[in-house]
């Protein structure tokens, strides 16, 4: 359909299509009898909902003058200082509180960093399949993005070198590398330290800045796993990390933050000036208290515990039920597994009315996440959310779609 203005609207604006996610949980929420492995939702019956509470009122009882008031547009410096500790203690990053920007939720830091870096028709490079909204801030911006596969062992760094030679030999250089390292989304692997050194020397040697988008490594159950962070490898300051409140928290508290090299640190600040003046201020006052307090150190590990016990369930479940003709990620920590269905014809994103009408279960079709339209055949399954018996039901039901599709 055609609206009145849209000849008035950018091109890139009027190429925007509704995200897949959004438009199943909002069907979903109508929808009481869906089991739904759809949306990136934290379990909201751990929500530290007496804890928030009571911090909220304290800070505004005793802090309301600074609380309820603007503030600088990096971020109120209690938070900052806190982020720091806490990244230096959970990930190894040392990093100046001058240095960090906090933005409101990990997406505001993707568009701010989309316009800060992306000419229409520049080439980004992320993983194949990466974040389904980190292409569509990219894309936004006007970017080409080229993906790079991705195994057990996280991005694939030789076919990555091939690429930039490839780049390098035509005299294009891409703008930068995004990579979620950790528990990654939607593919549920993890990068090995061998590929994160490769990385960074790839970036040093054609002088890339790297994107590095950790929200999940504080839920990781393979005690073994190497989850080191990329920033915290960098020596020459060519890394932004970025991670949110969403997970650790709660996602209503809108918070996020990126590290950011320190000659990129002014003009990524002027440009969230532009954007929304500062993220809120009574919310980074309850993110640095939750931090300092230990709320969030405790929450992570309750956390920590729960979501172990659901990847678990899902693994199992789909070892039980899935037919051998498919291929599933076995996750060390984060919120998905991320599944290929190797059967002729198969396009998930068709079966979506089937699955929620005969089937009652939703997922998320996995085209969306490879940025060269690939992976009809493939599907992202949440396992944060549903309870662990709803986990059990529902992949037995997909399970059950799949064989008769």
């Amino acid at each position: 359909m055609v609206g009145r203005f849209d000849e008035l609207l950018n091109p890139r604006v009027k190429r925007l299509r509704a995200s897949e996610i959004r438009e199943l949980l909002k069907l979903v929420k109508r929808s009481k009898d869906i089991i739904s492995f759809a949306g990136g939702l934290p379990d909201p019956r751990y929500f530290p909902r007496e804890e928030l509470a009571e911090i909220a009122r304290k800070l505004i009882i005793e802090y309301g003058d600074y609380s309820l008031q603007y503030s600088e547009t990096k971020g109120v410096y209690e938070a900052r200082e806190a982020l720091a500790k806490f990244l230096y203690k959970f990930r190894g990053i040392k990093a100046d509180p001058e240095d960090i920007i906090i933005t409101s939720g990990s997406q505001e830091g993707l568009h701010i960093l989309a316009t800060a870096f992306i000419t229409p028709g520049d080439k980004v490079i992320t993983e194949s399949p990466t974040y389904l909204a980190a292409l569509g801030a990219f894309r936004l911006a006007g970017a080409d993005v080229i993906g790079i596969k991705i195994d057990d062992h996280g991005m694939k760094t030789i076919a990555l070198e091939d690429e930039l030679k490839r780049l390098y030999a035509l005299d294009i250089m891409p703008k930068f590398i995004y990579t979620i390292p950790v528990a990654q989304n939607p593919g549920g692997v993890t990068m090995s330290l061998d590929r994160k050194k490769h990385l960074l020397e790839l970036a040093s040697k054609y002088d890339l800045i790297v994107i590095e988008d950790d929200p999940y490594s504080f839920f990781v159950f393979d005690e073994n796993a190497d989850v080191t962070s990329i920033k915290s490898l960098d020596k020459e300051d060519r890394v932004i990390y970025m991670s949110t409140a969403s997970k650790i928290l709660a996602p209503g508290i809108r918070l996020g933050w990126m590290v950011v090299p320190k000659d990129l640190s002014r003009k990524i600040e002027l440009l969230k000036q532009y954007v929304d003046l500062h993220s809120p201020t009574l919310n980074q006052y309850i993110l640095a208290e939750a931090i300092n307090t230990g709320l969030v150190e405790r929450h992570i590990r309750r956390l920590a515990k729960v979501y172990k016990e659901k990847r678990d369930a899902m693994i199992k479940a789909l070892d039980e039920y899935f037919p051998d003709y498919t291929w599933y990620s076995r996750p060390i920590g984060g919120f998905f597994v991320f599944t290929y269905i190797f059967k002729e014809g198969f396009d998930a994103r068709k079966l979506m009315d089937v699955a929620l009408k005969k089937y009652k279960v939703a997922y998320v079709p996995g085209q969306g996440f490879h940025p060269d339209g690939s992976g009809a055949n493939s599907m992202r399954l949440n396992y944060s959310y549903p309870t662990v018996e709803l986990i059990w039901e529902g992949i037995r039901r997909l399970a059950q779609m799949i064989k008769e599709a």
